[in-house]
């Protein structure tokens, strides 16, 4: 199970699942939580794209799907991209919506840093409207994904990252987070993270946890309870490259998430073995 090669005429795939509700517009930071998770979804599509990138060309490991809801739900990549469900990573890579000029801290040779001005591709904008409806989100993501592993029904299984701040305002999710772990490939269950950003005063940081015992309300346990557990080679990545120790029964869940654990939830989530 999950060992599948991943190759062009196999390939996986990554759905973004993104919380674009008004309370997004929080602080989070130096900045609001909408704009860091959006920074940090662009950042990971940019990772993405550079590893699947060879002397050709671009290789099309990967199928990439980002799903935001808020005011309305449904696909959310801009530009020549917007309203499509899933693109190949090569597609991804030749249109992003725009090129921002941002300053990035690099060695200046002589033990300090200096700043430099660099391109950063922007795929996803920050979005904070409206309610949270977990639940019509999640169906369409089922839809989404069930024709997915229909048609890739040997390669590696789909992964799931679903980033939220807030209690879903449309119903109980756990019947429809249940579904989506239900549907399968040849090579295993579709992997579901669930990145919670609580404003629980009582929520601590905590990342891939192996039992609720340390939760601090509901919405954070039915979020840890519809997380898939860790592959052995996703423990392997998160105890080697992250120094987290975590356990064979670790779920893929972070609370409290500052944005260092949403980034390493991310690469560890996005990091299945056998890629070829």
């Amino acid at each position: 199970m999950y060992s599948a090669e991943i190759s062009r005429s196999n390939p996986s795939c990554f759905l973004f699942m993104i919380d674009q509700s008004g309370s997004m517009s929080d602080p989070f930071g130096a900045s609001t939580k909408a704009e860091s998770v959006a920074d940090a979804i662009n950042r990971l599509l940019q990772n993405l794209i550079i590893k699947c990138a060879k002397s050709e060309g671009i290789r099309d490991y990967y199928h990439v799907g980002v799903i935001g809801y808020g005011a309305s739900v449904g696909p959310a990549f801009g530009g020549v991209l917007a309203g499509k469900e899933l693109v190949p990573i090569s597609e991804i890579a030749d249109h992003p919506s725009r090129l921002e000029k941002r300053l990035k801290k690099i060695p200046d040779g002589a033990g300090g840093v200096v700043d430099q001005l660099v391109k950063f591709p922007v795929w996803l904008d920050p979005v904070a409207s409206g309610g949270t409806p977990i639940c019509q989100a999640m169906d369409t993501a089922h839809t989404i994904l069930s024709q997915w592993v229909s048609e890739y029904a040997h390669c590696f299984p789909p992964v799931v990252i679903h980033i939220t701040d807030g209690e879903s305002t449309d119903g109980d999710p756990t019947p429809a987070m249940e579904q989506i772990r239900a549907l399968a490939t040849d090579d295993g269950n579709i992997l579901l993270f669930n990145l919670h950003i609580s404003s629980n005063p009582n929520a601590v940081n905590l990342s891939f946890p192996e039992t609720s015992d340390e939760l601090p309300d509901r919405y954070s346990r039915m979020l840890y309870e519809s997380s898939s557990i860790l592959t052995p080679f996703m423990i392997w990545v998160a105890n080697q490259e992250h120094q987290l120790n975590l356990s064979d029964r670790a779920r893929g869940f972070v609370l409290n998430a500052d944005l260092t654990l949403v980034v390493q939830a991310l690469d560890i989530g996005t990091r299945p073995a056998n890629l070829r």
